[in-house]
């Protein structure tokens, strides 16, 4: 019976069989199995181009070929010693491609030595062909040869320029250097504990269901195939698994953080007015608002200047000037009164898409209701069915000094016709 095993090592799927059984299957059995899978000849073996935990399809099409769950082989490595061994294969092809570069240079020079000897003899460059002259068309034919070796060195110089990029490309991999980047760290973070919350809340549904199974309850998945407590047994196994790998990633990149020599930044110790560098390079930015995770800046330098931005504390490089301002509640003044049609547009666009007209409006907040629109034009006093009277504040942007109603995080337009 046909096989297939989850290597632990990889995380990846393998389909063990026959060269003549890959010649017994069909051509759209081929093209399937190649959609998914990649021959291996260091495995002898068909691997899936997915790893864990995307091997729905992979599994899914190697069932459809026939084959059965042959369970797992290997041990699942730890997250660091799977950048171990990432490292040692970016370094294996860092000197790989470097060796292609140097090759690719070498016969470039030779394919271009020929002519590149002749450079200063200007008569060998502007000498006549004799039409009917045996002597001449062989020098014709000789020179042309020369032109055309001369023409695939650049081809050669151009392959080990590629070839230098993959190989610094490779490098940067190879040394890991943004394990040393604070912003990444955090994101990789922040991710690791949002897979983690995913899995809680899977392991609690499958757990559910296992107990409803067991006390008779007939459920089915969307294929309409019945839930057995096999199958719901194996995916809770399967997501412990995952869990622990997760939490072994999780403890890499903390353990990553924690080792970095930079101050920890927060709210306690970044004010608004304060001038900081930032790890994406803007040069200096000043903050103009705090938040428990994230902080908004302004740009001061550059072509950019003026714009503004977001990035959590882990993203501060350094504090620049500690000089806080400290916040002082504007008089926000109403701009909009009663019959005011309020809209957001489409991005680049003058065509609305969503009104709302002021049916009221007091000193700090109006309240409104929406409106039809036809062929992006607000329709007044044309009140949508089912609509009823919202109350919102008037506020001022956090970005710019606009004041007005937000509506899906996006300041409102007052229209005109």
């Amino acid at each position: 019976m046909k096989e297939f095993v989850k290597n632990m090592e990889t995380l990846k799927l393998e389909l063990h069989f026959e060269k003549s059984e890959y010649m017994a299957l069909t051509e759209k059995q081929k093209s399937d199995l190649k959609s998914g899978y990649l021959w291996s000849n260091k495995g002898s073996c068909w691997v899936s181009r997915c790893k864990e935990p995307n091997l729905y399809w992979a599994k899914k099409t190697a069932e459809e070929l026939g084959f059965t769950d042959g369970g797992k082989v290997g041990e699942r490595l730890s997250f660091a010693e799977q950048i171990e061994r990432q490292t040692e294969r970016a370094e294996a092809r860092a000197e790989r491609y470097e060796t292609y570069a140097d090759n690719a240079e070498a016969r470039a020079k030779t394919l271009q030595a020929d002519l590149n000897s002749m450079r200063g003899d200007i008569a060998f460059f502007t000498q006549p062909i004799i039409a009917g002259h045996a002597g001449s068309a062989a020098f014709a034919r000789r020179r042309e040869k020369m032109f055309k070796r001369h023409e695939k060195g650049f081809e050669e110089y151009k392959k080990s320029e590629y070839y230098q990029e993959r190989a610094e490309t490779a490098r940067a991999t190879a040394t890991n250097e943004k394990l040393k980047n604070a912003l990444y760290l955090d994101n990789r973070i922040k991710e690791c504990n949002k897979t983690l919350k995913a899995i809680q809340k899977n392991l609690v549904e499958y757990e559910d269901r296992l107990w409803q199974v067991q006390q008779g309850k007939i459920l089915k998945y969307y294929s309409g195939e019945i839930v057995t407590i096999e199958s719901l047994e194996n995916r809770i196994e399967e997501q412990l698994d995952r869990y622990e790998a997760e939490q072994d990633k999780l403890y890499f990149f903390e353990d990553c953080y924690n080792k970095l020599d930079k101050p920890a930044f927060s709210k306690d110790n970044i004010k608004v007015g304060y001038i900081i560098e930032i790890e994406r390079g803007y040069g200096k930015c000043e903050v103009i608002s705090t938040g428990t995770v994230n902080i908004i800046y302004r740009i001061l330098d550059g072509g950019a200047k003026g714009m503004t931005g977001q990035t959590p504390y882990a993203g501060i490089k350094a504090i620049i000037e500690a000089t806080e301002i400290k916040k002082v509640k504007p008089d926000i003044e109403n701009p909009y009164k009663e019959g005011d049609i309020l809209t957001l547009n489409s991005f680049g666009s003058s065509r609305a898409y969503v009104a709302y007209q002021v049916i009221k409006a007091t000193e700090k907040s109006v309240q409104m209701q929406e409106i039809y629109i036809v062929d992006g034009v607000p329709q007044a006093n044309q009140f949508k069915t089912g609509s009823k009277p919202e109350l919102k504040k008037i506020v001022k942007s956090k970005y710019n000094d606009s004041v007005g109603v937000c509506y899906e995080d996006r300041q409102m337009q007052k229209y005109t016709a």
